[in-house]
Order: C-alpha cells, then structure tokens, then sequence
C-alpha cells in the first residue's frame, strides 16, 4: 500500500491551501497528547502522505513500515525509527521557508537604442550650396555671404584642389532676413528672370550687329581654332579633296557637254557629288572642336561621324542614282558618242589628281593607325577617323570609276556601240552604292555607342583592380566618343577598411582615445560616430578621385570617367 501512496504524492503537486492546513494540523497536535498519538499514527501507518499531497519522493522523507506475513491471517508491523513530533514540525517548516529564501532578485537589462529619426520626404537643412547658387538662386550678394558660415569641400572639378560652400539652411535663412519673406523672394527671382531674357536677347542683337561690322571692315582676329584645324590631319585631307575634286567636276561636266558620253556624265557626277559630300565633312569637323557647352557636356565629336552619315547618303542619292538613271537611259535610248580625245585627256588628269588625294589620305591613316597601335585595315573598318576614311573611299571609288569609265569609253570607240559606255555608267553607280553602304554602316555603328578594344578594356580594368582599396570591378562601359575620346564607367566595390585604415593614418590616436572614453551617453556617442563618420564619407569620395585622377594618367584618350560605388 505504501509503495502506491508514495506514487500517488509524486503524481501531483499540492496547493497552497493544502500547506495551510497540514501546518494547522500540526499546530493542533503540539497542542494536546491526543492529537499527539493521532500524529504519531499517521505517521506510523503511513497515512502522511495523504495529508502531504504537494511534495515529489525526492522532496519528501519518507517513513514507512515492514509488512511481513507470518502464517495465514496475522501480520506483525515492525516499527522503523520514527523522528520526533518537534523534528518532523520543523523538517517541514523548513521546506516551505526554502523556496522563498533561496529566491534571487528579478534583474532587468535596459537596452539603449538610438530614436530613428524621420526626414520626410524633402530634407534639405544639412545640404551644401556653392556662393553663386546662393546668389543666383535667393537673390544675395557677396557682402551677405560674408557674414555666413564657411565650409572647405573637395572641388569637383580637376584644376581646384577644394572650394568654399555654405549650409543651404544658413543660406535660406539669410534670404529671408534680407527679402522679409518668401513672396518677396519669389517676386524678385521673376523679375530677375524678366530682366535676363531681355539680356539674352540684347547681346544676341549686338553680336549680330557685330558680325556685320566684321564682314563690311573685315576680321583681324588671331585665326581661331575652328580655321587652324584644316592645317593639320583629317582637315587637311578635307580641303585638298575639295578643291581637286571641284576642279575635276568643272572639267568632267566640259568633256560630258563636248562629246555626251554617259560614263562622263556618271564620273561629273561622281566628282560633284564627292565636292558637296567634302564640303559637308569640312562642316562636320568644323563642328566637332566646338568647346562643349551646358547643353551638350560631352562636346561635339560625334558631328565627324553624322557629316560621314549624311556624306554616304548624299553619296547614295546623287552619286549612285543619278549614275543608275543615266545608265539606264543609255541603254534604252542608245545615242552616238562625238569624239573622245578631250575625255580621255580629262580622264586621265582626273585619275592622277585623284591619286593624289587618295595617296594623302592613306598616309594621314596610317599615321593615325600606328599612334592607336592598329592595323591600316583595321582603323578603316572600325572608322576610327570617319572624316579621313570618306576620302578614302570616295578617292578609291573615284580611280576605279575613272579606270571603268576609259575602258567602257575605249570599247565603245573601239566597236561603235554606245552600250558599253552605258553599262560603265552603271558599272560607277555601283560601286558609288557599295562605297556609300559602307559609310553609312560604320558610321551608324559608331553614332550609335561602339565600345572601345577589348585589350583597352582589360588595360583599365587591371589598374582599377590593382588597387588596394578596390576589392572588385562590375558592370565596366566604356564608349568611343570620337576624335580619340573614350568615357569609361564601372561600378566599384570598395573595401571599407583598407578606406577606413586610410583615414586612421591621418588621425590623431592620442586625441580619438580620449574622445572614445568621454563617450558616455548614446548622444555622445552619436556625436562621435557621425563626426567621424561623415569624415569617413569624404576619405572614400577622395580615394574616387584619386582613382580617376589615376585613369585619365596613364590613359590620356579616357576624357570622362564615371565611378559609381557599389
């Protein structure tokens, strides 16, 4: 019975009001002697763990009996030691005082978290304006900006090492002390606006009043950039075309009234068509060395390539239609040819001008291929100098042309059919369509962002690479601009503490421990880490310039660079 009574006490665990009347009960029995033996048989008989329900066996001491069976119908109880009355009482008590004693006190950790701060959706107080934007824009002069804070920033431009701005919220509220308000602001910045519009078109009457008075005195300005480049390169090739090809035209179109071939109306043709393309491209390079202005930052280097574009149109359209057309004509309506001796002296005074040409402009291309490091063949199919390459072609379009042009004019002599001086017509306006074709597909390709060479590529790669503050490259762009430009872009990975090391160095530690153990507070500490953090900001956005600075060193053709960081 005692085993199963044991079980039942672990089982389950009592309550409180259970403890209360097991120590009622025990007062009860230190009372009287009655009460005592009622106690002392409980606990003999084993009966106790029925009035302490709440404690486990390993809790509870426990006090049984040895039953023992001595023949059919007697049992005999043998008494174990049994302790005292006062003993178990204060056992007990014991037991119940324990958990309240032993009890720790509750510890609670308060964490110091940093209030998140809500900027809005427009936050411009910690912005920065340089002096002529505050005085363009809130209507100041440089006797109000005096009186500001002034800030050294890093200059963004490479000819300055660093410049002075101002806090846009000092500068705002400057304004308003001058203006009184922003109405009277926003009144003033109108009027300003009227005021420069009339400006603007003040000084474009003047300049054209100006220009008059050059053409009627004549201009004794210094040559200007825009003239000196026809005496050198690619303009040079350009004015010499020009004018032996014009020459050529006035003869062709003699020796075509004279004798009314139509392989020299084809090759008049083709020498007016090559003067006006010429004409076109001396524009297009005139255009080109333009200063870049706000409205185009890149400059005007792609106008070589559009002058090329038009240039291979215009040859399409005039050269190769008009020589199609009359070739077909002749064909239809074959008419008898007078004599040829004038044409085939002009012809041959054409092929040796036109030589010429071609001659100088396959130096001025091979020149420019080996200052590239390029193959001839390879600087013509990329276009690298599109200018150059229309005289190329026009000028090998216009041998071929004459040498087709004797031939089908020598058989027509020779065999008294004006057939074969028609198929020579369309025999030029042929190769006049295949020369144009080509310049208007290369030039497309380069109008429309040709990336540079690989080897060029994987060169500016490598040097960014090799950097210790750089620990990857992606998303690397770089495009022929023209005229030997390139811009290159890739986005940056850099390693924060080769950046963060690199400010440390410049530092004073004595003076940052000391600042590191007054931080006692988190707005001390947020102090501390935004100073030195913004300070961190610039050190990276130093080391971008450094990096750009370095690019553009060692390759002088890199003109922009665009470093995002990653």
């Amino acid at each position: 019975m005692l085993p199963g009574l044991a079980a039942a006490a672990a089982a389950h665990r009592c309550s409180w009001s259970s403890l209360c009347r097991l120590r009622l009960r025990c007062r009860a029995a230190a009372c009287g002697s009655s009460d005592l033996q009622e106690w002392q048989n409980l606990v003999t008989f084993g009966s106790f763990s029925n009035i302490v329900p709440c404690c486990t066996l390993n809790q509870v001491k426990l006090y049984s009996t040895n039953v023992q069976k001595e023949g059919q119908g007697s049992q005999t109880h043998k008494m174990e030691k049994v302790p005292s009355f006062d003993e178990a009482a204060e056992n007990i008590g014991a037991e119940l005082k324990a958990p309240l004693i032993k009890q720790e006190p509750l510890q609670v950790r308060v964490k110091a978290v940093l209030k998140k701060r809500e900027y809005g959706p427009k936050y411009t107080q910690n912005n920065f304006i340089t002096g002529v934007r505050a005085m363009n824009e809130f209507c100041l002069k440089s006797s109000d900006l005096e009186q500001l804070r002034k800030i050294r920033r890093r200059s963004p431009h490479e000819d300055t090492e660093s410049f002075t701005v101002y806090l846009r919220s000092d500068v705002e509220a400057k304004s308003l002390e001058v203006w009184g308000s922003p109405e009277a602001l926003a009144r003033e910045k109108k009027l300003r606006k009227e005021a420069e519009i009339e400006y603007r078109e003040r000084l474009f009457r003047n300049q054209k009043i100006l220009r008059e008075y050059r053409e009627f005195l004549g201009n004794t300005k210094p040559r200007s950039r825009t003239t000196s480049v026809f005496f050198k390169g690619p303009g040079k090739v350009v004015m010499v075309a020009i004018c032996i090809n014009g020459l050529n035209c006035f003869f062709k179109f003699l020796a075509w009234i004279y004798t009314g071939s139509a392989s020299m109306f084809s090759e008049a043709i083709h020498s007016l068509s090559d003067t006006c393309n010429q004409a076109l491209l001396a524009l297009g390079i005139s255009k080109s060395v333009q200063t870049p202005d706000p409205t185009h930052p890149y400059g005007f280097s792609n106008m070589r390539y559009i002058a090329s574009l038009i240039s291979g149109v215009g040859i399409f359209m005039m050269g190769a239609g008009l020589s199609w057309y009359h070739g077909v004509m002749g064909l239809l309506n074959p008419q008898p040819i007078e004599s040829l001796l004038w044409a085939y002296c002009i012809l041959a005074g054409s092929l040796v001008s036109e030589g010429a040409t071609l001659l100088v402009a396959v130096n001025e291309l091979r020149r420019s291929a080996r200052a590239k490091g390029m193959s001839l063949y390879k600087y013509v199919m990329e276009s690298r100098d599109p200018s150059t390459n229309v005289i190329l072609l026009e000028d090998t379009a216009a041998v071929l042309g004459v040498t087709i042009a004797a031939t089908c004019m020598g058989l027509t002599s020779i065999t008294g059919n004006p057939l074969y001086d028609s198929l020579g017509s369309l025999g030029v306006g042929t190769l006049l369509g295949v020369v144009s074709a080509f310049l208007i597909y290369t030039n497309t390709e380069a109008l429309l962002g040709r990336s540079i060479q690989p080897e060029q590529v994987q060169r500016l790669t490598e040097l960014l690479e090799n950097d210790p503050s750089v620990r990857a490259i992606h998303d690397v762009k770089a495009t022929d601009l023209g005229l030997g430009k390139v811009r290159f872009k890739a986005e940056v990975d850099f390693d924060g503490r080769v950046v963060t090391r690199s400010y440390l160095e410049k530092q004073d530690f004595d003076q940052m421990l000391q600042e590191i153990q007054e931080v006692k507070t988190p707005e001390e500490l947020e102090t501390f880490m935004l100073k030195h953090g913004e300070n961190i900001i610039d050190t990276l956005g130093a080391e971008v310039d450094r990096l750009e600075k370095e690019l553009k060193k060692r390759n002088p053709e890199v003109r922009h660079v665009d470093l995002e960081i990653l």
